[in-house]
């Protein structure tokens, strides 16, 4: 596991469209998941450390979101041919061991990661009304430290940022976290 952090936010790039299954087979696409204020898009998986730390804090999050208008969705995209624990059987585990407010899907050629730039997990993505990208950065001040009390919701603060003026902070603090757990022939350049 390579402690990972996320590059800055190249604002109002587009986000890529993606058709990805659930683990049980169903496909969904960005546009069946954004919503009237923009999608927040984010590549978690199981077994990482960093991912496991912050999981109540991504619910609570994002059932914020969607009362507000953003969509979510989560994309899981390590090779887990390689990594079992994140196998499809365990992603509907998970999801429902933590009741998730979003689909939880699989990027299994790994494309989508790539498409995005994805680089950790966690890493999100958020976008605006208009699908360009306005935050690239942590969920919170405390990362995955459980023990700070009241971290600072950077995340939840700029989706809400990006509903009033269409743009997110100038400042945005990256994401670490476990690198992306890619397949020989997938890695990028």
């Amino acid at each position: 596991m390579a402690l990972t952090y996320t590059p800055l936010c190249e604002f109002n790039t587009p986000a890529p469209n993606f058709r990805l299954p659930d683990a049980h087979g169903t496909f969904i696409t960005r546009d069946m998941v954004k919503k009237a204020n923009g999608l927040l898009v984010m590549f978690i998986c199981n077994h990482c450390p960093y991912v496991k730390a912050i999981q109540e804090k991504l619910v609570s999050t994002s059932e914020r979101l969607l009362k507000e208008s953003i969509g979510c969705v989560a994309i899981m995209s390590n090779d887990y041919l390689a990594y079992p624990e994140d196998s499809p059987e365990q992603m509907l585990t998970i999801a429902k061991s933590h009741q998730y407010p979003f689909s939880y899907l699989i990027d299994q050629t790994q494309e989508i990661a790539k498409a995005y730039g994805a680089v950790c997990t966690p890493d999100f993505f958020g976008y605006n009304s208009e699908l360009k990208l306005q935050y690239r950065g942590r969920l919170d001040s405390a990362r995955s430290d459980t023990s700070v009390s009241n971290p600072i919701p950077e995340l939840l603060n700029a989706m809400s940022e990006i509903i009033k003026t269409g743009k997110g902070p100038i400042t945005q603090h990256p994401s670490m976290g476990c690198n992306i757990k890619w397949k020989a022939d997938t890695r990028l350049p």
